[in-house]
């Protein structure tokens, strides 16, 4: 059996640009859109952007790949990585994420190392239980194996070059990597996932750096950070992601590849997008409101301005609301009916099954 990496032309990938000309003007029209957006944000709103885009990144970007971190202790790293103000002290399991995910956000504009991706992996993986090399490239003798089923009958997906080999492969990925003659920025972004994902260099944590790989080209030929949710689209089409990358373990011709995660790309912008759109309308709404609610109803706001774009799964119970300001049945009622007559929440449904969400365009009921 021959891997992409077997093959002669390797890694000489085969696409058309002109097949995704289409969605890569839109993706940089958005981009535009993004960072004009941006602007409009005061210095807090633009923090709260980059704490919440970040933590959407790293908590779907580890989802993908089997891991549930914690949201709360998440943002709580990362706030603290960036010298921000911290309520409640982040959880180990989540400070090497969040550690990951402003290196890069950071260091955008340096050019890609060997260094640069020891650091990155020893960050990811500074609090891993499991014996793994951590820090540098993997070194064990085993083939690198990407497989399914029982240990006594698995199937094998994908076996990546041999340990030997891979500081040479490195090379010449960090080299081309670094390159700036390509001529669609979207296809580059593309290769460089299913590139570095065939090389699989580390032991663990390919698929997350490969993820922090592309977010680090677009900001560096773009010339500034642009913060995407790309891992909160491929969670959401994970079984289409793993099914077009599967599709280049044995071939050279990446077209299918590099379409879907074009699509990818562009979803993810949109998504950004409208998380700003999210902050701003919650700057205007909380000004709006300003000496016009009480302590109670400010403290529960946030707590559902805490919970993102899409507020409370579910949305906001009056049971909810009771545990959030520790008040009585009586006074939840009155909070929250005050809340709605000024345009604060609007409810849906009756009796126990009534609740309450944010009166902002972004917010719907799920």
């Amino acid at each position: 059996m021959v891997w992409n990496w077997q093959l002669p032309r390797w890694p000489r990938f085969s696409y058309d640009p002109k097949e995704i000309e289409e969605l890569e003007k839109k993706f940089l029209v958005e981009c535009g859109n993004s960072f004009g957006l941006i602007n409009y944000l005061d210095e807090e709103e633009k923090k709260d952007f980059i704490v919440e885009i970040l933590s959407i990144e790293g908590q779907k970007s580890a989802e993908i790949e089997g891991e549930i971190l914690e949201r709360e202790s998440l943002q709580s790293s990362i706030r603290k990585h960036l010298g921000l103000k911290v309520q409640k002290k982040g959880k180990l399991k989540e400070a090497g994420m969040a550690d990951l995910l402003c290196t890069v956000y950071e260091s955008y504009q340096e050019p890609l190392t060997h260094k640069m991706l020891h650091t990155w992996h020893k960050l990811l993986m500074q609090n891993e239980t499991k014996e793994i090399e951590k820090g540098h490239y993997r070194l064990h003798k085993e083939p690198m194996q990407i497989v399914s089923g029982r240990v006594d009958r698995h199937t094998v997906f994908f076996e990546a070059p041999p340990s030997a080999s891979i500081e040479g492969e490195m090379t010449d990925f960090i080299k081309w990597y670094n390159q700036t003659n390509e001529t669609s920025l979207l296809c580059k972004a593309a290769i460089i996932h299913v590139y570095f994902e065939s090389i699989h260099p580390f032991e663990d944590g390919n698929g997350r750096i490969g993820r922090a790989l592309v977010e680090k080209f677009l900001s560096m030929s773009l010339g500034k950070p642009l913060l995407l949710a790309i891992s909160q689209i491929i969670e959401k089409r994970k079984k289409e992601y793993y099914h077009y990358l599967g599709l280049c373990n044995r071939s050279l011709d990446v077209q299918a590849w590099v379409n879907f995660f074009s699509e990818i790309l562009l979803q993810s912008q949109n998504t950004s997008k409208e998380l700003i759109g999210f902050i701003i309308e919650k700057s205007k709404l909380l000004h709006n409101l300003s000496g016009k609610i009480n302590e109670r109803q400010e403290k529960a706001l946030l707590r559902m301005f805490k919970e993102g774009a899409k507020g409370f799964s579910g949305g906001l119970s009056a049971e909810n609301y009771m545990k959030i300001t520790k008040t009585s049945r009586a006074t939840t009622t009155r909070d929250l009916q005050d809340l709605v007559d000024k345009k604060a929440l609007y409810k849906t449904g009756k009796l126990k099954h009534t609740r309450y969400w944010l009166n902002l365009p972004t917010q719907k009921p799920e």
